[in-house]
């Protein structure tokens, strides 16, 4: 699988509105997915499709990660979403999101229908990644299956509303915490887990939408709370959740430059001056600080980011 792309915001972008699907081109997010799941009524699907494979292939999308949500497996539409996806559009698609995922066999299923398309039709065998979406008790128990269950596997993307409602949460407000609920995050163990699951596998981990759009501070504050765990990005609902995403999945600049020279410390101290014991100012540092200075870098480099300060090996 290719190098995992920067996933800071994924847009959420019904796939049976032309209208929405022509402003999702020009907004600055990362990723995008059309979706023929929730966002579309059950008699307007089959249109939905083409609507979708004609929006990829019309292109426009410029960098930006091109998926598509399908219906879930339990569903009559699943198949027929994927077949009809990928035999239209599998060249301009990327990954495609499979939601309510309970097992690793249903995302076994997948590799196995996208496999058979992707030979019949000529396309890079196994080029198109899967994005699985965690959305009930059962998918969280099995999640580290599902996370292994393939090397398609993208993410891992957090599904909040049908999680909350799966194991009885008593909560309207999908994202903040219950009523009652007064000591510490009653989420931190769902996303932990699923963090967890998705570096193990080196996967992403995705955090899922805040449904109260025009409250800015609330979204990022919600955002906050996983990229300080260590998730990659979350889905955004609006225009006005887009740059707050962005900005909070990725490091500062001040993070970012320092963890640059802190790489560029360790490789000159141990590579050209040869020594075991690594200085950076009067910041002592180890192989664990190189790792640690890999994230950060990585994520920077992923979002674009340059760095404003170089290393001087003098100092």
């Amino acid at each position: 699988m290719a190098e995992l792309r920067s996933r800071r915001s994924v847009l959420a972008v019904p796939g049976s509105n032309p209208r929405f699907i022509e402003k999702a081109r020009g907004l600055d997010v990362d990723a995008f997915f059309l979706d023929l799941e929730d966002a579309v009524a059950p008699a307007e699907k089959a249109l939905a499709r083409e609507t979708v494979v004609a929006a990829l292939n019309e292109g426009g999308w410029g960098g930006k990660i091109r998926s598509v949500r399908v219906n879930d497996i339990s569903t009559e539409w699943c198949y027929r979403d994927v077949i009809t996806v990928v035999e239209g559009a599998g060249a301009n698609v990327d990954a495609l999101v499979l939601p309510k995922v309970t097992a690793a066999r249903d995302v076994e299923w997948l590799d196995t229908l996208l496999t058979q398309i992707e030979r019949a039709n000529g396309l890079p065998v196994g080029r198109i990644g899967i994005e699985a979406q965690i959305e009930d008790a059962r998918g969280l128990v099995d999640v580290d299956a599902i996370a292994g269950a393939s090397p398609r596997v993208e993410t891992l993307v957090y599904g909040p509303a049908d999680f909350m409602a799966s194991i009885n949460m008593k909560s309207l407000v999908v994202g903040e915490q219950p009523p009652g609920y007064d000591v510490g995050d009653a989420y931190h163990y769902v996303l932990m887990r699923i963090l967890m699951a998705a570096r193990a596998h080196d996967v992403q981990a995705i955090d899922g939408p805040y449904l109260q759009i025009k409250d800015v501070d609330a979204f990022r504050r919600s955002a906050g709370r996983t990229a300080a765990l260590g998730f990659d990005g979350k889905w955004v609902l609006h225009p006005l959740q887009v740059e707050a995403a962005n900005e909070v999945y990725a490091p500062s600049q001040a993070d970012y430059d320092h963890a640059e020279l802190i790489l560029d410390a360790y490789e000159h101290a141990t590579t050209v001056d040869r020594r075991g014991a690594v200085m950076l100012g009067d910041e002592m540092l180890d192989e664990a600080s190189r790792k640690m200075a890999l994230v950060v870098a990585g994520k920077g480099r992923a979002a674009g980011m340059e760095r404003t300060e170089e290393f001087d090996p003098g100092v």
